[in-house]
């Protein structure tokens, strides 16, 4: 375990100091309040109109604009970050690998699963440290809303959000692996996180038995849940094995390093 703490160590004093990270959580941050605040203004003139076809027709038609708000944008913060995560894991092996730092752990007493291990915690934080300041607009919602919208969607919410980011850390940690060329990296990760977006939508609607596999398989079709409030065991048990086996070929890839300088 100190061998891995090592690593996560060392990975975190990278990120404060890559300018990259900065740039990504800054732009990650200005896009989602931006579309925080067009969520914020499409929910209040959706209200007003409810309402006023409620003086209208002399019925109301109840409009929970708060608990929409939230689950729309815990929505877009599930699309925003499939734009932004590759930025974060296409240097985590390819960086190394090109400046040979890599060698260095290669031929270090640490195990290949401490040293995986160690740089998927880091960038997990690094993705957590980037969500907190989100916790603000949610903070804001609560502020201005009578009644407030449900605790569940928001801890759930979250939850989704970590657990989907955290698979797609995996994933992109596994294909920087493959290469010592960070924008070869971060193109195939964005080119494989845009094809799981693609195949969840284009596997909606279809009653085939293919189309069901595939949409149970799709890592944003289990995220739904989530933003609803439902905490679904089949959906955390999905992200939780979809990390374990990207973090095991991570290992298999690292392994090989090992053995090709050996």
């Amino acid at each position: 375990m100190r061998s891995l703490y090592a690593i996560y160590r060392k990975e975190m004093g990278h990120y404060f100091v890559s300018p990259i990270a900065y740039v990504v959580v800054s732009l990650f941050l200005l896009l989602s309040g931006f579309f925080f605040r067009l969520h914020l203004n499409d929910a209040i003139e959706q209200s007003l109109q409810a309402e006023m076809q409620g003086m209208r027709f002399g019925m109301q038609q109840p409009f929970d604009a708060p608990t929409w708000i939230l689950r729309a944008f815990l929505g877009l913060l599930a699309l925003v970050i499939l734009f932004f995560l590759p930025m974060l894991t296409m240097g985590v092996y390819a960086e190394e690998r090109k400046r040979g730092t890599i060698e260095l752990l290669m031929t270090s007493p640490i195990r290949e699963i401490h040293i995986v291990l160690g740089k998927f915690f880091a960038s997990l934080t690094l993705f957590g440290a980037m969500l907190l300041p989100t916790a603000g607009y949610v903070f804001y919602v609560f502020l201005h809303s009578d009644p407030a919208p449900p605790l569940r969607i928001v801890f759930a919410g979250y939850l989704g959000v970590l657990l989907f980011g955290g698979s797609l850390l995996a994933l992109g940690s596994f294909l920087s692996s493959l290469t010592e060329n960070q924008i070869i990296a971060a193109a195939l990760t964005f080119g494989a996180f845009l094809l799981l977006w693609a195949i969840d939508f284009g596997s909606r609607g279809t009653g085939s038995i293919t189309g069901q596999v595939v949409q149970y398989l799709s890592v944003i079709n289990h995220f739904d849940d989530f933003t609803r409030g439902i905490i679904d065991t089949s959906g955390v048990v999905y992200y939780v094995s979809f990390i374990v086996l990207f973090i095991f070929l991570t290992v298999r890839s690292v392994d090989s390093m090992r053995w090709r300088r050996a």
